[in-house]
């Protein structure tokens, strides 16, 4: 599970680093893509600018430079949240190391590196950092904590949680403290695959998991209440929970967001 990433709801994110090959092709893909862009710039920029003495030839080759180097690699990755035109060619993007989408300062960090490890060596330093990195990392992804994972095979997603009606009540007012994510994705997975096992292992399963949450859950749940009823109740509420102190998270920063705003500069100076 050390490539996977678990979320609130226990459910793991297929995040495993991409190949080294699929990233090196993704990588040459992008090269290419940029190399014709750049040619295509240096002619509209010969033909417009044929009159330019020579500092402000080289100004606008240094720009021009900056732009497809740095500029447009960076917009790029943060207007597709980590996807370039080789990345999108093969399944992979770049998510940062918790597996969140990439922001502007990543992309710019990642660019910003790339043009020592990727241009100015030939792509040399990038592959020796690639092949040493467990995740195939390299330095621009190091400093910006970010890698490549692959977006496609995923796994089968599983069926949504719903709230068994008849413990509903009952686990508004219970105590759920923060149960361990290898409890909560065990747990998760079981629910989406039950059908599937066979009866005694379905039972064996279901009370093996529900006997280690009753330990984080107080008051328990009802007596005779089915182990994956009890289950499916818990992670609902768990969900449920986690989403409300978010949203209520969210209007708070939205709401302080709108009083900085307003100050200082929207108070009114004092009449003199």
């Amino acid at each position: 599970m050390q490539d996977e990433i678990v979320i609130g709801e226990g459910v793991a994110l297929d995040a495993r680093p991409a190949s080294f090959a699929t990233r090196m092709l993704g990588a040459l893909i992008d090269v290419v893509a940029l190399g014709v862009l750049g040619v295509v710039l240096i002619l509209v920029a010969s033909t417009a600018g044929r009159n330019l003495d020579e500092a402000a030839g080289a100004a606008l080759a240094i720009t021009l430079l900056v732009m497809v180097l740095v500029v447009i690699p960076a917009t790029v990755e943060t207007l597709t949240r980590g996807r370039s035109l080789g990345k999108l060619a093969l399944g992979l993007r770049i998510v940062r190391d918790d597996g969140g989408p990439i922001r502007v300062r990543h992309a710019v960090i990642r660019a910003l590196v790339g043009v020592l490890e990727l241009w100015f060596t030939s792509g040399g330093v990038a592959i020796i950092a690639s092949l040493v990195h467990p995740k195939g990392k390299r330095l621009g992804d190091m400093l910006a904590g970010t890698y490549a994972v692959r977006v496609r095979g995923g796994q089968r997603a599983l069926p949504p949680l719903t709230m068994p009606h008849e413990l509903a009540a009952w686990a508004r007012n219970a105590d759920i403290r923060r149960l361990p994510d290898g409890l909560a994705l065990s747990a998760r997975q079981f629910l989406g695959r039950a059908a599937t096992l066979h009866q005694a292992s379905r039972v064996r399963l279901g009370d093996q998991i529900a006997g280690e949450m009753e330990r984080y859950v107080a008051p328990g749940p009802p007596l005779g209440t089915h182990p994956e009823r009890f289950i499916a109740a818990v992670l609902a509420e768990r969900r449920d929970r986690e989403f409300a102190h978010a949203s209520e998270a969210a209007r708070a920063a939205a709401a302080e967001a709108v009083l900085l705003h307003r100050l200082p500069h929207a108070v009114p100076d004092p009449a003199v």
